[in-house]
């Protein structure tokens, strides 16, 4: 299949992106040390690579990383707004076969990701699953000649479990999204904090004295409420896992169903992977001029359809942010389209923990390409030496010295002799 080398919004904007990408870099001391073995050793020679991630800063050092190895690759988006046009052109300026843009619709994201697959690729990079689906939908012919592939996010992880219990799942998958040095890190501190940011970026919102409602408890729900409670802010926690539900009140949040956090909150963020955790009924009772907004890969958490379908006037009042009057008067502002509000309305997650991610995927990739005849179709977990070894990598990076054990204590642990 041929295809066209890049599709980007304005080339012109390389230099841009080529300096923030150059910033980045210096803050991703783990992908950058793996980055100087791949160039030494070339283990991803003559591998093909179809990625569908995010297209930022951090992005585009993981995939130098891979064409430092050998790898040939082509990169599309994975959501509609979170691409940054002048990394995506730095790329394409330095030969990349990109193929994004902000602002693209339905169809152009899936020309994109169609584009991507011209590569013919043996492993694919995913972030929410779209690529992956992609080519168990409309590209089977490919599938025999694909090794594996990797998905980064928990929802991407969900689907192709669901996948996967259906017996339709062809590859074989690594959950890099599960890997502790990803959803720790990136979920808790990386979303924690991007996701206020776009807030604060799209609103000037003040934290201090609102009621913040998270809806989600999971690593990224609890990284969204420390930083919120840390701001100021009365946190409310809506949660359906019973477990969760307890640890967030015992983690000193108020907890109660959306149904009762509807009347209080001013700020809405939804982190739960899950489809219209807030809708029709909820918005109905909200307080005049709250703020919706989602940390979720997906535009599906908020009922944008039920939120348009309760309005008597619907205007942009400024770049990302939407008010929808109701017809009993009251004003609620929809940011980013309901899309992922860290990637959309700021720059995502910080270099230094994507550094972890990232570190994560290349060395999977790594990891696939040499063990493809061993692994089936199925959802496997990052192997622990990869997991442990980011870790100590990043803690190197740090200066940070972890304590050892003895002899004693080694046999002690691996002993089942010793008793009161």
């Amino acid at each position: 299949m041929e295809s066209t080398k890049y599709r980007v919004k304005n080339i012109e904007l390389a230099e841009a992106g080529h300096k923030r990408i150059e910033w980045a870099k210096g803050r991703m001391p783990v992908l950058g040390l793996i980055r100087e073995r791949y160039t030494r050793d070339r283990p991803l020679a003559g591998v093909r690579v179809a990625a569908c991630l995010h297209v930022t800063v951090e992005t585009a050092n993981l995939i130098t990383t891979l064409i430092a190895g050998g790898a040939k690759v082509a990169l599309t988006g994975s959501n509609p707004l979170s691409t940054q046009d002048d990394v995506a052109a730095a790329l394409a300026k330095e030969g990349v076969s990109v193929y994004a843009f902000r602002g693209q619709n339905e169809e152009e994201y899936y020309e994109c990701v169609e584009e991507a697959l011209r590569l013919e690729p043996n492993i694919l990079l995913d972030d929410g699953a779209d690529m992956i689906a992609t080519v168990h939908q409309r590209h089977k012919d490919l599938i025999k000649q694909v090794s594996g592939g990797c998905e980064e996010t928990t929802t991407g992880v969900v689907r192709l479990r669901a996948l996967a219990e259906q017996g339709d799942l062809k590859i074989p998958i690594m959950a890099v999204n599960d890997a502790e040095t990803k959803m720790m890190f990136d979920n808790r501190y990386g979303t924690g904090q991007s996701a206020i940011h776009g807030i604060m970026n799209a609103t000037n919102f003040l934290f201090a004295g609102q009621t913040v409602v998270v809806v989600g408890y999971g690593w990224c729900g609890r990284g969204i409420a420390t930083r919120a409670r840390g701001m100021g802010a009365n946190v409310i926690v809506v949660e359906v896992n019973p477990r969760k539900t307890l640890e967030a009140a015992m983690d000193g949040y108020w907890v109660m169903p959306m149904r009762e956090a509807a009347k209080l909150g001013d700020l809405f963020i939804t982190a739960s992977g899950n489809l219209s955790v807030i809708r029709k009924e909820h918005f109905q009772v909200m307080k005049d001029q709250a703020i919706l907004a989602n940390a979720g890969h997906f535009n599906v958490e908020i009922d944008r359809p039920g939120l348009e379908g309760l309005a008597s006037e619907i205007r942009e009042v400024k770049e990302d942010v939407v008010e929808y009057v109701l017809n009993n008067g009251r004003r609620l502002y929809l940011l980013a389209e309901g899309r992922l509000v860290n990637l959309s309305c700021a720059f995502g997650h910080p270099p230094e923990v994507m550094d972890m991610s990232f570190a994560n995927q290349a060395l999977v990739v790594k990891y696939i390409s040499e063990n493809a005849a061993q692994l089936k179709p199925q959802v496997y977990s990052v192997p622990a030496e990869i997991d442990n070894s980011v870790a100590k990598l990043k803690l190197d990076a740090l200066g940070i010295e972890p304590e050892t054990l003895t002899h004693e204590q080694k046999e002690y642990l691996s002993s089942w002799t010793s008793g009161t």
